[in-house]
């Protein structure tokens, strides 16, 4: 599992995509989430507008299974 980390209190789905380099640009997540099943805490969900906050759990498929992490600020 990939742990993604973030500096924001949430991203969306479809930042999360694009950010993990899933996929190249935000015009893909669309057809992205079309075309592929998103699991989100064990969840369906195919909404980019999607929040992710710390702690949720992504799973595309077979291809990536990602955690989302908060940055420890010093």
């Amino acid at each position: 599992m990939k742990t993604i980390t973030i500096q924001t209190e949430y991203i969306t789905l479809g930042q999360l995509l694009k950010y993990a380099d899933i996929i190249s640009n935000g015009g893909e997540a669309k057809s992205y989430l079309e075309a592929n099943k998103v699991f989100v805490n064990n969840e369906q969900d195919q909404r980019r507008g999607r929040k992710l906050y710390p702690g949720d759990k992504v799973n595309i498929t077979t291809k990536y299974a990602l955690l989302i992490a908060k940055a420890h600020v010093d």
